[in-house]
């Protein structure tokens, strides 16, 4: 009954912090609002780069060519044909999804090292060629103020943060629940021993297949997502590395292979933002080597220090044996 009480309150503390932020519409700042929104979208990438790379053990650093693939599915679906623009959310997944099943027989010709360098040069490639298609605008980019035109103001704050509490609370419930099943459990193993697994009957490949694909499709609408809130989208900034090493410091500083890892490193992220946004250059360099620090001395990143001290388990994805009674 112990061990399952902080798993108990972790689950009434989401029905309310889920309850409070979908009502935010009616009490918050429009500038609160944007901001649990940008929040939200970042847990929702950290989510979607710790299952490859924490639990599946894909280690990708072009994560970045998804997210830009969801921005410009809303310019195709969304400024060219017309679509609504938070109707373009899925459809951006379904974008993301179709290019990561495409590159898939590349890139998982490649492992480790080699396979983060892979993972890049396609992401790189996908601007390029986006920079060049004269069809959205090529590399000067484009506004997209014209997917939301005829909403009011009020109503599309509402609609992003809720759009935006979806993706980030459902990709936390997604993996969850993926763990939980024989799923995770193969994920886990394979990530352990790809060779054990095998021995196993485990299908490596495509196990490590639907993962690549599934984080590809997280990753493409919450692209959208973000260039529904910057209304304009140009290859540097939707194709920029930024979101990817940006992914990586939450995962790390949280904890890299746990569920609360991503949400204590999206609020520890943010909270730096703030603190050190009056530095400039420095705040970069002082995120890098708060990551490296991390990275030597805390492995499990500020949850596993944590852990480690209350023994708590928020989100109790572990298989615990227990022996038969006599």
């Amino acid at each position: 009954m112990k061990a399952d009480l902080p798993a108990r309150i972790t689950a009434v503390v989401s029905i309310l912090a889920v309850v409070a932020i979908a009502s935010m519409p009616w009490w918050a700042e429009r500038s609160t609002i944007y901001l649990a929104v940008e929040m939200l979208a970042m847990l929702a990438l950290a989510q979607m780069w710790n299952l490859l790379a924490g639990y599946g053990g894909l280690l990708s650093v072009g994560q970045q060519g998804f997210v830009g693939l969801g921005a410009y599915a809303l310019v195709v679906f969304g400024l060219h044909m017309g679509i609504n623009a938070f109707l373009v959310i899925p459809l951006a997944g379904v974008v993301g999804a179709v290019a990561a099943a495409l590159v898939a027989p590349l890139v998982f010709r490649l492992s480790g090292a080699h396979f983060a360098i892979g993972t890049w040069v396609v992401a790189e490639v996908f601007r390029l060629v986006i920079a060049n298609l004269p069809f959205v605008s090529g590399g000067s980019g484009t506004s997209v103020a014209k997917t939301v035109m005829g909403m009011g103001i009020e109503t599309r704050a509402s609609l992003t943060l809720w759009s935006a509490l979806i993706l980030g609370a459902g990709a936390t419930l997604a993996v969850y629940l993926l763990l939980r099943s024989r799923w995770g459990l193969a994920l886990v193993a394979v990530r352990d021993s790809e060779r054990a697994s095998r021995s196993l009957g485990v299908r490596v490949a495509r196990i490590k297949w639907a993962v690549w694909v599934a984080a590809a499709a997280g990753c493409a609408m919450t692209g959208a997502l973000l260039f529904i809130t910057k209304l304009r989208v140009a290859p540097d900034a939707a194709f920029s590395i930024d979101w990817t090493t940006t992914m990586f410091f939450i995962v790390v500083i949280g904890g890299i292979g746990t569920l609360e890892g991503p949400i204590i490193g999206t609020i520890a992220y943010f909270l730096l933002r703030e603190w050190l946004a009056d530095l400039g250059s420095l705040y970069l360099i002082t995120l890098g080597l708060l990551t490296m620090v991390v990275m030597l001395f805390f492995e499990h990143g500020l949850w596993g220090l944590w852990q480690r001290k209350l023994g708590w388990e928020l989100f109790p994805v572990r298989r615990r044996f227990k022996p038969p009674t006599p």
